[in-house]
């Protein structure tokens, strides 16, 4: 992977991680609609990543990097089956880069809404009870910490890069 990739890589994870804080932000705001125009309390919404162009497999990305890193050529003809069989194609293709991530959709949760009784709500039903949202702000939380904290690492390591090509520009001048 060249020194770029790994900026396409943390922008790919940056765009990711915003998109799913987005989501945390819109479940939150929706905890307590209990209609919405499809008809029924609102349903909490995921985000579903997958890993975005390159391999997807832990073991290519390993040899890709051995082949081409630090360890030199010629690894993959040092292995037989293990980690290179099953793999398509050669090792050393210009696929073989791993990439970044990528969101494939974002899918409602089907889970039964919380009853509550409440009468005077004009939602209720002839029972009393008013459906609302399975929606626990405490995970909710929890996910967009998690979404936070991996925006602030990539944007590190965006800033760590940018670093590396300056300090590499100063070094040629």
């Amino acid at each position: 992977m060249n020194l770029f990739g790994v900026m396409d890589v943390s922008a790919s994870a940056l765009k990711a991680e915003r998109i799913r804080a987005e989501v945390v932000a819109s479940n939150m705001a929706n905890a307590e609609t209990t209609r919405t125009p499809e008809g029924g309390p609102y349903q909490r919404h995921h985000v579903v990543f997958e890993s975005e162009g390159g391999s997807s497999s832990f073991g290519h990305s390993l040899i890709s990097q051995m082949n081409g890193g630090a360890f030199g050529g010629g690894f993959n003809e040092g292995l037989t089956g293990g980690l290179a069989s099953g793999l398509p194609g050669s090792v050393t293709a210009a696929n073989a880069t791993p990439g970044g991530v990528a969101v494939t959709g974002v899918i409602t949760d089907e889970s039964a809404p919380l009853r509550r009784y409440d009468p005077e709500h004009p939602d209720a039903g002839p029972d009393g009870f008013v459906a609302y949202p399975d929606i626990n702000p405490l995970t909710e939380m929890v996910d967009l910490m998690g979404a936070t904290r991996s925006y602030g690492m990539n944007a590190s390591a965006v800033q760590a890069e940018k670093n590396m090509v300056t300090s590499s520009l100063d070094i040629l001048k």
